[in-house]
């Protein structure tokens, strides 16, 4: 079916450019990165050197001033290539947007193009052990002291946490405020106070770098605040809605990744010496996997055309997040299946795909989380 995203020929450039850039420089060289536990820094160097990294920024930073469909078109080719533990797209379009959106002049020439260059990396520290979806719930604290703010406090779960030079930290200015008393800081690698912890293991997702973040009387200049005091819950409200569109667009590909590679599998392997595409078991399973993508394809594109109009579709993107991350870990789920034991070998993409596709629910607000915005959005 046609897509309803008004991509332009200068999109199908940059779609064929990054996805040879992917096929030369991440997909020969992803297993060895799975089995190390990180993907080399050189990689997004390279993709910055490409123009391949928020290229949505503006031209004064070095960014191509592109436009939302830029960053859909490279998202969707590293969900196709299942190369998803590259976690580029938190760099250039869940964290960089934060320093765009809400940082002085001074801090965006002083950040913005090297991090379109590659240069630096990106990580958001949000999630704590004690505090997980519930942000207004964070216990680490920041305290004004002269021309510094003084951090102490711990975060969890952080995407980029080894490989990041800046990580956006929330922490509360003002714990007796709540929610409101939520401010944002971006934290240099070299900060004195500013420690980090080996490699989270974890089922899935081996090559993204997933650690513990340690703020012990971490002295973060003043002039690192990002945007106003108090207003860090209001930032991150804001920007959860893109966060968790790129997730569903994500998702879609990785689904349609899974159903690709079932369809070749299930047409070469045979039993009961026939084919195993001709049993009428194997037809329904995935036509009912392709009907559901084609659905959530459907939903997810026009949620583009919404947040690319400024509109505010957050109980929408809430449905998505929550219904499209679920469907590819169910789609994963089923095609294994459809391996049978050949499924449950790591020597087979779709063993990854499905333990990669498990987290899918879990991050960037889980499921629940979801559902209780959706039921908010319902008046309930």
């Amino acid at each position: 079916m046609e897509r309803i995203l008004p991509f332009t020929p200068e999109h199908e450039m940059l779609r064929r450019a990054f996805s040879e850039f992917l096929d030369n420089e991440v997909v020969p060289y992803y297993n060895e990165w799975e089995e190390k536990g990180i993907v080399p820094r050189e990689v997004y160097k390279k993709m910055g050197d490409y123009g391949f990294l928020c290229p949505w920024v503006d031209e004064k930073y070095g960014g191509a001033g592109a436009d939302f469909l830029a960053s859909v078109v490279i998202n969707e080719e590293i969900g196709s290539k299942g190369v998803i533990s590259f976690f580029s797209f938190l760099h250039s379009d869940i964290v960089a947007p934060y320093i765009a959106s809400y940082g002085t002049e001074e801090q965006k020439a002083r950040w913005l193009p090297k991090c379109v260059s590659g240069d630096i990396i990106l990580a958001i520290a949000m999630t704590e052990p004690g505090a997980g979806s519930d942000l207004a719930a964070i216990r680490t604290r920041a305290i004004r002291d002269g021309d510094h703010y003084i951090l102490n406090g711990s975060k969890t779960f952080i995407s980029n946490g080894i490989l990041a030079d800046l990580v956006v930290v929330a922490a509360k200015t003002d714990p007796a405020a709540g929610a409101k008393g939520v401010s944002l800081f971006v934290v240099e690698r070299d900060t004195p106070g500013f420690s980090r912890s080996k490699q989270i293991p974890k089922i899935g997702l081996h090559a993204q770098d997933t650690a513990e973040l340690f703020f012990e009387d971490c002295r973060v200049p003043a002039s690192n605040l990002l945007g106003k005091e108090g207003h860090g819950f209001i930032y991150l409200m804001q920007k959860l809605q893109q966060e968790r569109l790129l997730a569903a667009i994500v998702n879609v590909t990785l689904a349609e990744r899974c159903l690709k590679l079932t369809l070749d599998y299930v047409k070469q392997r045979h039993l009961f010496g026939k084919p195993l595409s001709s049993f009428q078991n194997t037809q329904f399973v995935l036509a009912e996997i392709a009907t559901e993508i084609q659905l959530a394809r459907g939903f997810v594109d026009t949620l583009v055309l919404h947040h690319m109009a400024g509109k505010d579709v957050v109980q929408e993107v809430s449905m998505a997040k929550y219904w499209v991350c679920e469907m590819s870990h169910r789609v994963a789920n089923r095609c294994v299946q459809l391996f049978g034991g050949y499924g449950y070998c790591t020597e087979y993409e779709i063993s990854r795909l499905w333990a990669d596709t498990r987290v899918q629910s879990i991050y960037a607000g889980t499921s629940e989380v979801m559902k209780l915005i959706i039921a908010r959005g319902l008046g309930l």
